[in-house]
């Protein structure tokens, strides 16, 4: 014979379990920057705090990529040892902001018509390059060339590379959100923020309110 205990046990556990069963379900939230986009443009500390400060885009990590070696250290690169250059992965949310302006964002932020070079920074490890992911991310970088070259946008030849992306190296961890942490180093105070500053300038309407 069934106690009324029993009886009373089962009717609860089968009550919470209708319970568990009934409760609406929730989608588990997902990364927004759905997308990724490579860049080079000189020191990487420069690169990395001005993608961030563009609405639309995530946390900006600081590598190396365009190089053929595995696996290159910030002493190689930045001794010109190795075929990389400083670069930066942007992730963005497609959502908020384009790839087309993200393009806009790099030819606008440094001098694409300096080989080797970025402000005091001298070495093909600080040289211009777009990297294209798909042909359409290629169209969009040799027409935005072609839309500066006519308009006489810069005095000089534009000498960015177009580059297909094939690897990016993550720097390391205290290159990361490196002028942020870092506000009173020298070269923080006189080429990163000035070069931040102007951007933002700039571009005041891309600006996160945040910045």
């Amino acid at each position: 014979m069934i106690s009324k205990t029993f009886m009373t046990n089962a009717f609860l556990w089968c009550t919470l379990a209708l319970a568990v069963v009934l409760q609406p379900y929730e989608k588990a939230p997902q990364n927004p920057y759905t997308e990724t986009a490579y860049f080079a443009s000189g020191c990487f500390w420069c690169v990395e705090a001005i993608f961030e400060s563009v609405t639309g885009v995530g946390d900006v990590v600081s590598g190396y990529a365009g190089g053929t070696e595995k696996n290159p250290t910030y002493n190689q690169v930045a001794g010109g040892r190795t075929t990389h250059a400083e670069a930066v992965m942007v992730p963005y949310n497609p959502k908020q902001v384009s790839y087309e302006t993200l393009v806009k964002v790099f030819f606008g932020s440094h001098d694409p018509t300096t080989r080797n070079r970025q402000g005091p920074d001298r070495g093909p490890q600080y040289r211009s390059i777009a990297f294209y992911k798909t042909s359409a991310e290629k169209a969009v970088i040799t027409t935005h060339i072609d839309v500066l070259n006519t308009k006489k946008a810069f005095n000089n030849p534009i000498v960015t590379q177009i580059m297909p992306f094939t690897i990016f190296y993550e720097a390391e961890d205290y290159h990361q959100d490196f002028e942020a942490r870092n506000p009173n180093n020298p070269y923080v105070r006189a080429v990163s923020v000035p070069r931040l500053l102007k951007f933002k300038a700039k571009f005041p309407k891309l600006l996160k309110a945040s910045h």
